[in-house]
């Protein structure tokens, strides 16, 4: 790595040697170069060298004394050539009207000697000025004209330039097809020549487009282009941008998986950085994420944080994205009264932001013609007509009975003007009035449509519930009140009752597993479940759980290998204790005679990886999909006609999800399941 760094210093330090060698070289050859053309060549040479390593005073300094020799030696070439530069200098300086005079005269030396190149470079020019400015119907007329000869004659560098003005103002003109075109003609003239930074950036440029376009696919790929271009080094801020945006375009198709990953990448990233705005867009980010995942604490307390960032460094467009969230966020919750409060904020700074810059929608624009018009003389005449109209208005005032005419319509003009904005204050007051109205409409709208989606969870958590009890349930204790009849009745003698103990034993068995894990599975659909995290050490739970299944497993002679290790994890001890239950119970049901089953836990990436395995009969691919899926109603009887509710792992994936970690199966039919189980072994950091 240091003899990398020392070749790269190495490196500029020549390129700067380089260069300072050819600006000496070229200044003894000028101060002994006679006063003719090739002297004003030699010159503007220098001037460009100058000008390349931003040394602008010195640089104007040689265009002055070149533009006087060539004015001297009627050389128009020259002073086409120094003019431009001088332009180009005050265009660097932010001096437009200086800038654009000298662009002008530069523009009509190139007309006297047909120079089309020149006449190009200057409309180009004139083009990426006019558009810094909000100019944008100017500016796309002169970079236009120039396109079509930089293309004519492979002028790769200025084709870069225009394409890139092009693509800039029709973005800003709300023209999206054709600034996503202009982007692309920029990115390939930029592979050509080879230029890192012009790719990253028309790469960059191409992916906000699309999303923008919700194009969402499309925008990934680009956001992912740009991200195995940047450098580590000079590039930081630009990831940290990048980083947010790809997560929120995976949050788009809800693959909340791969949101994830980028989000929080995202945000550990810009606040190493401290860079503020990568905080504040991966916080509005990552409170949208945990908002559709329905963990609104979390949300909350990253919305908050975004809110003060937003408003710390005044960016307003994340602002207006945060009382967005706010708002969804206070329905989610059924604070209606707060999310009122952030719809109001959200109209009023869109509203605001809606006037800032607004600009001029341009429909059709053609290029100018660079040999037969001049757009700053057009403008030049036409204020020299408005002045000979103003000398002809000026007689005209020296009539009286004009004058009295005049004075007598503008009272007249001025009554029905203020009658006029008297009946428009009232309709104006009376349209306030109905938006107000409007927006608490909108807002009990969305509170309604909310409620609705919740009872109706509410009702299939319902639903399932009475399904199970009314069936499932009440075999078992049908089935366990029979047998207690048949001995009260003395219908059966002791001998044939305790034959039947053992089926007695799994009724209620399968009845106290059924009420096990319907109260856990309603709990959590009910959202009343709130983990309590803690350090606890992993091989005693399967030592306490394996305890429990030691019965069945020797009736169904199976084998049990404990393999677990003394490690600890960070979640809530009972709830993990309910998972590796659930896992091990299923993995006894599913096993025949002589099966293994294996439990195990170790460290992968940081990380505590909990594994149940059994040699049992394994999985279909279809029926993997429905495992962890409460509304699919998947249940199958083990290999001793066991029975199940169907909510054992839907239970487990909740539990485990609400302790930020992950649960997945690998199985294959008639080899066998393994269940994972991922989960943090500290607290996580913010």
């Amino acid at each position: 790595m240091k003899q990398l760094m020392t070749l790269t210093v190495c490196i500029l330090t020549f390129i700067g040697f380089s260069q300072n060698e050819r600006i000496d070289d070229l200044t003894v050859k000028l101060a002994y170069q006679e006063a003719d053309s090739t002297k004003v060549d030699l010159s503007l040479m220098l001037i460009d060298e100058l000008y390349a390593v931003k040394d602008f005073d010195k640089a104007l300094l040689y265009v002055n004394q070149t533009a006087k020799l060539s004015e001297k030696l009627n050389y128009t070439k020259g002073l086409a050539e120094s003019t431009y530069y001088r332009a180009l200098i005050y265009t660097q300086r932010n001096d437009y009207f200086n800038a654009i005079d000298n662009y002008d005269k530069s523009r009509k030396y190139y007309l006297q000697i047909s120079d089309t190149l020149g006449i190009a470079k200057v409309s180009n020019s004139i083009g990426l000025i006019e558009i810094k400015r909000g100019n944008y119907s100017v500016g796309l007329q002169n970079s236009l004209s120039a396109i079509d000869i930089f293309e004519k004659q492979n002028l790769f560098d200025e084709l870069s330039t225009a394409y890139n003005n092009l693509a800039e103002a029709y973005f800003k003109t709300n023209q999206i097809d054709k600034a996503i075109d202009f982007n692309f003609k920029a990115l390939d003239v930029r592979k050509k020549i080879d230029d890192p930074t012009g790719i990253i950036t028309s790469t960059k440029n191409i992916a906000d487009l699309y999303a923008l376009r919700k194009e969402h696919r499309k925008a990934i790929e680009y956001y992912e282009n740009v991200l195995e271009m940047l450098n580590p080094t000079k590039d930081k801020n630009l990831r940290g941008e990048i980083l947010p945006k790809l997560g929120n375009q995976y949050l788009e198709f809800k693959e909340y998986d791969k949101a994830s990953v980028y989000l929080v990448e995202g945000l550990k990233y810009n606040r190493k950085q401290n860079n503020e705005e990568g905080v504040l867009l991966s916080l509005n980010a990552i409170g949208n994420l945990n908002l559709q995942k329905r963990k609104v604490k979390l949300a909350e307390i990253q919305l908050n944080e975004a809110y003060n960032i937003a408003q710390k460094i005044d960016n307003k467009p994340a602002l207006l994205e945060n009382y967005k969230l706010h708002v969804a966020l206070d329905s989610t919750r059924g604070y209606f009264q707060n999310a009122f409060f952030w719809q109001n904020k959200y109209y009023d700074l869109k509203d605001k932001l809606s006037k800032i810059d607004q600009p001029t929608f341009i429909t059709d624009t053609n290029p100018i013609d660079l040999f037969n018009s001049n757009p700053i003389e057009d403008e030049i005449e036409n204020f020299e007509g408005e002045e000979n109209k103003n000398k002809t208005i000026k007689t005209w005032l020296h009539n009286p009975l004009v004058l009295y005419g005049a004075l007598a319509a503008t009272a007249i003009l001025l009554t029905l003007l203020l009658l006029n904005y008297l009946k428009n204050k009232k309709y104006r007051e009376t349209i306030v009035e109905q938006r107000e109205k409007l927006k608490q409409e909108h807002i009990r709208s969305e509170a309604i449509l909310e409620q609705a989606h919740h009872l109706e969870e509410v009702n299939q958590v319902k639903d399932k519930l009475f399904s199970i009890v009314s069936h499932d349930l009440k075999d078992s204790i049908s089935s366990i009140k029979a047998f207690l009849d048949l001995l009260k009745e003395d219908s059966i003698s002791k001998e044939e009752f305790r034959e039947l103990i053992p089926e007695l034993s799994e009724n209620a068995n399968n009845a106290s597993s059924l009420l096990f894990n319907l109260l856990n599975w309603s709990k959590s659909q009910m959202q009343n479940l709130e983990p309590n995290p803690e350090l606890f050490n992993i091989q005693e739970v399967f030592h306490t759980k394996m305890a429990l299944v030691e019965q069945k497993v020797e009736d169904k002679r199976i084998v049990l290998i404990d393999e677990s290790q003394r490690d600890f994890a960070y979640a809530d001890k009972s709830m993990i204790e309910i998972v590796i239950q659930n896992l091990i119970t299923n993995a006894v049901k599913f096993s025949r005679t002589g099966d293994v089953i294996t439990v195990s836990n170790q460290n992968v990436d940081g990380k505590v990886l909990i594994c149940v395995e059994d040699t049992g009969v394994g999985i279909s691919e279809e029926n993997i999909k429905k495992l962890f899926n409460a509304n699919k109603n998947f249940t199958t009887v083990g290999t001793k006609n066991e029975k199940g509710t169907g909510l054992g792992l839907t239970i487990a994936k909740d539990l485990v999800e609400l302790n930020n970690g992950r649960i997945w199966v690998e199985s294959t039919v008639n080899v066998g399941s393994k269940f994972f189980i991922e989960l943090p072994k500290s607290a996580p950091k913010a």
